[in-house]
């Protein structure tokens, strides 16, 4: 065993001087770990001329804003790539197709603005592992990724992690090109819902981080696309769910789906009442919800009422009309009775109505209102007797009476 060491040893202290002949400027190399490290050099570029033993490159802390297929030639055997914190605006296309046994990409702490459709795409698909936390810069961003995930030929895709990218929405469909894909990290975002199809395709998935989101309750699309996804790890933590009605659902889907849920770190955040407190048993009159059951039991009771009262009024409306049906005789009097009456009536205000319209009818009327003007005065007067009437200083020198007419003087 000592031999083997110290032959190590001094293979590593031959060797060193070559090695270190190789290593591009300002970068470290490791032989005995396969690795190269330029870190925080302000390079502007990938560094080239990488030995051909490294496995594993990191590139971070430097001001690489681009990069593109000719950024990693002659690279074949490199397995892991880190590339945060390099102010990474654009990839173009087939960025990595150089890389053919890529397995693990880190692209984290980036800028990423402007994605190509294929700038994942690399020949034989071997990327297993794509940790892009923290590095879209926008919405437009997110529009590129969900069309290199869907162009990038990524069907070998085991992790992918999305943290921390503001994101407030998932594309549907976003995922279904990523058959393999056992781990998703959504953790730290924005989202505040989840679509129907935003899960559809991920039929090995085995982690779903959805913590630190803005969720205030899962609808019912939600948690259908949620129970689609079967006996799966997931995280629904550190969000600030809202204890009303409207979660009830939810908390009957924690309550019996399959899923492993991180239940102890799903609380309420509000009302203030219900802080803290977890979901999971969390009963219906507690949030203000009506028991289903009894719901049900007021719908039932509700329900024979109006049958009752239906059945009631029916048979009211039947002895009534069987008392109609004994009384019929008795009811066709009484109608025609009505009716004459009415009929009397409107033929008395008819006749006064013709009186009053007909101009030659007038004299009648004023004759038949002087008579009963005379009644009132209580003089007897014959009917032929014609009443003047002068005024009282004036002198009368002749009076012609007529056979027709009986001249009175009233002074």
């Amino acid at each position: 065993m000592c031999v083997f060491a110290v032959r190590v040893f001094l293979g590593v202290l031959l060797c060193a001087p070559y090695q270190c002949l190789e290593c591009p400027f300002g970068c470290e190399c490791f032989a005995v770990t396969r690795t190269v490290k330029c870190v925080s050099k302000d390079l502007l570029t990938v560094p080239q001329s990488i030995p051909g033993y490294a496995k594993t490159v990191i590139i971070t802390g430097n001001n690489i804003h681009h990069i593109g297929p000719d950024s990693f030639t002659d690279m074949e055997n490199v397995t892991n790539i880190i590339l945060s914190n390099n102010r990474i605006t654009e990839m173009a296309s087939h960025s990595f197709s150089a890389l053919i046994n890529l397995r693990f990409l880190d692209l984290s702490e980036n800028q990423l603005a402007l994605i190509h459709p294929e700038a994942l795409r690399i020949p034989g698909g071997p990327l297993q592992e794509l940790n892009l936390s923290r590095s879209l810069h926008n919405f437009t961003a997110l529009t590129d990724l969900a069309t290199a995930l869907r162009w990038g030929d990524l069907r070998g895709l085991l992790r992918l992690d999305l943290s921390g990218n503001h994101l407030a929405l998932l594309p549907p469909g976003m995922f279904s090109h990523l058959p393999d894909l056992q781990q998703l990290f959504l953790a730290n975002n924005s989202l505040v819902a989840v679509h129907g199809g935003t899960f559809s395709g991920m039929n090995r998935l085995e982690l779903l981080d959805l913590t630190a989101n803005v969720f205030s309750t899962f609808g019912a699309d939600a948690l259908q696309e949620l129970e689609k996804l079967g006996n799966i790890r997931i995280l629904l933590g550190d969000n600030p769910y809202t204890c009303s009605c409207e979660i009830s659902h939810f908390v009957a889907w924690l309550n019996e789906s399959r899923a492993q849920v991180d239940v102890d770190a799903v609380r309420c955040a509000s009302p203030g009442g219900l802080s803290e407190t977890q979901l999971r048993g969390l009963g219906v009159h507690a949030i203000g919800c009506v028991d289903p059951v009894q719901a049900e039991v007021a719908d039932l009771t509700l329900q024979t009422s109006y049958v009752f009262l239906g059945l009631v009024l029916g048979f009211v409306g039947m002895v009534f009309l069987f008392v109609l049906y004994l009384n019929r005789k008795g009811m066709k009097k009484w109608i025609i009775g009505m009716r004459d009456a009415c009929r009397d009536v409107l033929e008395g205000y008819r006749y006064r109505f013709e009186i009053d319209s007909d101009p030659r009818l007038g004299h009648s009327s004023a004759e038949n209102g002087g008579s009963r003007a005379r009644g009132n005065l209580g003089l007897a007067l014959p009917r032929d007797t014609c009443i003047v009437k002068l005024p009282a200083d004036t002198q009368v020198k002749q009076l012609t009476i007529s056979s027709t007419c009986e001249p009175m003087i009233f002074s």
